[in-house]
């Protein structure tokens, strides 16, 4: 036996028997043909010569293999001589994706992903027919990124369709799809997607080096396990990776130069690398005018900051009342309520999470219940009852509407996280904990990095330009550029 590398897994090779039987039952041993029930071995004779097939039940298009099947059973045996395998792969086995195996190991591999193996006896390797199919949900929009106008498709779990999708938008010739499998025990593939003539090849070998080091059993939550491999930085709340289930926003950001993680059992791309400023941008300002994009950029910018200080600032001024100019002294709470404001708005929060998750957990036939049950609960008897004031309510729901507001839904849970922490700084220090808080998180952010790219870019580094691209939603016409921090090959086309 010898030792091969595949995808970042080490796996031992069988070189084929010279015996066809023992080819055979080392197959049905490794695959578990009489334990398992979905596992698949037809004994078959066709020219006169033994031949097994081994496939997994319910990956397989039953009408093409049957078919292949009806060929064989009318062949003679000298239709097969001198050279068999050339023959069936060339002549009698009229199918598209065909590939030879002299691993069994590699084989058992192959059949477990969905392909069929065919060992003939008397040919020293296994013809694989990739005739394989998979349960799949249709293509529809995805829930977090709905737009009024645009197309309705999403990715799927399938990364044969998601590739499908991609290259559907991107007809160029130097797209490339590059495959490996990650797992030692689940071999998930894995796709990494980019436009060779625009993407930073350097950018593209550490992402597959990265890619092929990760070393574990499997990955069962797909991105997710990747992501926490990749970005480093394993307690950070905030996400250096953006994610998307939008073939038209893969395809805008391919042509950035960008590059792409597509992983088999997951509808969500992974793009490589992401700024600040990326998960806070939609496809819906794309849709619409340059003015009006400009202006929904604009509110959301607005909606995202409000959601982090909006909270702290108030509670600020509810406790330093002298603060506040003469004209703004209506801010403050006229009723605090039984309950201190900090112990307020900790609830309120948790609260706010707590519904979250039931929203997520229940039916959606049930979810107008929810509501309904939720406005009640928080907003009319919590302050009927003194729980709440209503200023706490009004301040927590802009806050809420806030990080409903952005776009990445890992991008609205790390600025919960972040709101949390400068309500309780603020609560602890005062105006100097507001102050340390925010300066401590522009620091924070400020040193984090995605891929070596500075995550603040190109306000920190400052560029001008990309800066004004990113705070304005530019004319396409005019935005005839690419992003600098990606070190494209033709940045100016």
């Amino acid at each position: 036996m010898r030792r091969r590398l595949r995808g970042g897994c080490v796996l031992e090779e069988q070189r084929l028997f010279d015996s066809y039987e023992k080819n055979v039952s080392y197959l049905k041993d490794r695959l578990g043909v009489e334990e398992s029930f979905d596992m698949v071995h037809l004994d078959l004779v066709y020219a006169g010569r033994g031949m097994s097939l081994f496939l997994v039940d319910g990956f397989v298009k039953d009408d093409i293999l049957h078919y292949l099947m009806k060929l064989l059973s009318r062949l003679d045996p000298d239709q097969l001589d001198p050279d068999p395998l050339e023959k069936l792969l060339k002549t009698h086995l009229p199918y598209v994706e065909l590939e030879k195996k002299k691993d069994l190991n590699a084989a058992a591999d192959w059949v477990l992903a969905g392909p069929t193996a065919l060992v003939v006896e008397g040919v020293d390797e296994i013809i694989m027919i990739d005739a394989r199919t998979y349960p799949v949900r249709g293509l529809q929009e995805p829930d977090l990124e709905r737009v009024v106008r645009g197309s309705r498709d999403g990715f799927v779990e399938t990364i044969i369709f998601n590739t499908a999708l991609t290259r559907r938008r991107i007809r160029d010739r130097s797209l490339r799809m590059e495959y490996l499998q990650v797992g030692r025990r689940s071999l998930t593939d894995v796709c990494i997607c980019y436009v060779k003539d625009i993407a930073d090849s350097d950018r593209v070998e550490e992402l597959k080096k990265v890619l092929q080091e990760i070393d574990t059993d499997a990955l069962p939550m797909a991105e997710k396990t990747i992501d926490e491999y990749i970005s480093g930085r394993y307690w950070n709340p905030y996400p250096v990776i953006r994610y998307t289930e939008r073939p038209d926003t893969a395809a805008a950001h391919l042509y950035e130069g960008h590059i792409l993680v597509i992983i088999d059992g997951s509808p969500s791309v992974m793009i490589t690398p992401s700024t600040f400023w990326h998960h806070l941008q939609h496809a819906e300002e794309y849709r619409q005018k340059p003015l009006v994009g400009a202006y929904l950029r604009a509110v959301r910018f607005f909606a995202f900051f409000a959601s982090i200080f909006i909270l702290p600032l108030y509670f600020l001024f509810s406790k330093r009342p002298d603060l506040l100019p003469e004209a703004l002294a209506f801010i403050g709470p006229t009723d605090t309520g039984t309950l201190p404001l900090i112990v307020q708005f900790l609830i309120a929060e948790i609260g706010i999470d707590m519904l979250r998750m039931a929203a997520i957990h229940t039916p959606s036939t049930l979810g107008t219940a929810l509501g309904l049950v939720a406005a009640i609960l928080i907003g009319q008897v919590a302050v009927e009852v003194g729980m709440f004031s209503s200023e706490v309510v009004l301040y927590l729901a802009l806050a809420a509407i806030g990080t409903f507001a952005t776009p990445s839904y890992e991008f609205g849970l790390a600025d919960r996280i972040t709101r949390l922490v400068l309500l309780l700084i603020t609560g602890f220090f005062g105006l100097k904990g507001y102050v340390l808080g925010i300066t401590l998180w522009l620091l924070y952010i400020s040193s984090m990095k995605s891929f070596k790219t500075p995550y603040l870019w190109p306000f920190l580094p400052f560029s001008w330009k990309p800066l004004r691209d990113v705070l304005l939603r530019s004319p396409i016409p005019l935005k005839n550029r690419r992003p600098a921090f990606l070190h494209p090959n033709d940045p100016d086309r």
